[in-house]
């Protein structure tokens, strides 16, 4: 019997101290590097989205790859891109963790309108609260001293 799968991610993370480095010039650009390095690790994005010191990814990742690896890669290639490329960056980073959230696909479109739609969520609510948000939607463990870099 061949091996099927339909794992479906929701991926969190932001720019080192939540720094406001996703400017206009620059983000959809980060977003659509950010796409094309899952495709080259095998997986896919279906959205890619965010805000000016974050990002949100939904995703699917090879069942062959450990998340961790998969989000590590994606955040070191386009760190190293950013830097060599933006023009006016040379100390861009990510934060050290990241968040990743399982999605059922029956509310694969409701996740994907979210992050369409974080431009206009975040005129009402600070990366910080959304984030403890949804570790807490998610039912996740944190210790709010540590939960941000």
């Amino acid at each position: 019997m061949s091996t099927h799968q339909q794992l479906l991610y929701h991926i969190v993370f932001s720019t080192k101290n939540r720094q406001r480095w996703l400017n206009d010039a620059i983000r959809d650009d980060v977003f659509s590097y950010l796409a094309a390095t899952c495709r080259e690790l095998d997986g896919f994005a279906l959205i890619v989205g965010g805000y000016y010191d974050h990002v949100h990814l939904l995703v699917r990742i090879p069942t062959k790859v450990a998340v961790a690896e998969f989000v590590g890669k994606i955040k070191a290639s386009s760190s190293r891109r950013i830097n060599q490329n933006s023009g006016v960056l040379n100390n861009f980073g990510w934060q050290d963790g990241y968040g990743v959230f399982t999605v059922s696909t029956s509310m694969k479109d409701t996740v994907y309108t979210y992050i369409a739609n974080q431009m206009e969520h975040h005129s009402r609510q600070s990366f910080e609260e959304e984030y403890v948000i949804l570790l807490k939607k998610h039912g996740v463990d944190y210790n709010p001293t540590y939960v941000f870099d």
